[in-house]
């Protein structure tokens, strides 16, 4: 049975004080937070979480500064135990856009998004929360393309402006707007908003 929002206001409250304490950026997204940024004065910040509310909590303190090197892709902030090393808490999307639920009928390989508003050829990523099932011919944490956008209904592509990948499978799961930032000389990224939900 799901958790009561007492029961997950508490697990995220315990979760955010003394789990996820550190912010690292990653030019790709991994289960396990591999592909994280390297060289130059990059270095993981320390950061803190409000208060759980409604089955999530969010960032506090905004925004935190890290250190990006030169010639260098950022897409996902991961979050850790320790300011090196330390134990892989979770990923989140660059741009801390709010994550959709979605279906997607391998019939029509459309995405039915209710509250989505995306335009055409924006950059979006996809998961299988627990009890959902990505549809056959998407993957999770890969960064694809909207296209054939009609309200909440959108079909997705491999490339900006390419053909729409076809589903062999039904599916599930959320979608998430993200905003990568490309470095082609050191620099600083702003981490200014990331919300973790526990239903």
């Amino acid at each position: 049975m799901p958790f009561s929002t007492s029961a997950a206001n508490y697990m995220l409250g315990q979760w955010s004080a003394n789990e996820a304490l550190y912010a690292s950026l990653h030019t790709a997204y991994s289960p396990s937070g591999a592909n994280e940024l390297a060289g130059g004065s990059y270095a993981r910040v320390a950061v803190t979480w409000g208060t759980p509310a409604s089955n999530a909590v969010s960032l506090a303190g905004t925004p935190y500064t890290i250190n990006v090197p030169a010639s260098t892709t950022v897409a996902f902030v991961g979050y850790w135990t320790a300011s090196s090393g330390g134990t892989f808490e979770g990923m989140s999307a660059l741009g801390g856009a709010t994550a959709y639920g979605f279906s997607a009928p391998s019939s029509t390989s459309t995405l039915l998004a209710p509250g989505t508003s995306y335009s055409a050829n924006q950059t979006v990523v996809v998961f299988a929360p627990a009890g959902t099932t990505l549809p056959t011919g998407l993957t999770a944490g890969t960064i694809y393309w909207t296209k054939s956008v009609s309200g909440d209904s959108f079909q997705l592509s491999a490339t900006n402006g390419g053909s729409a990948i076809s589903l062999s499978a039904d599916g599930s799961g959320i979608i998430q707007a993200i905003t990568t930032e490309a470095f082609s000389g050191a620099g600083t990224y702003q981490v200014t908003a990331a919300t973790f939900n526990l239903a």
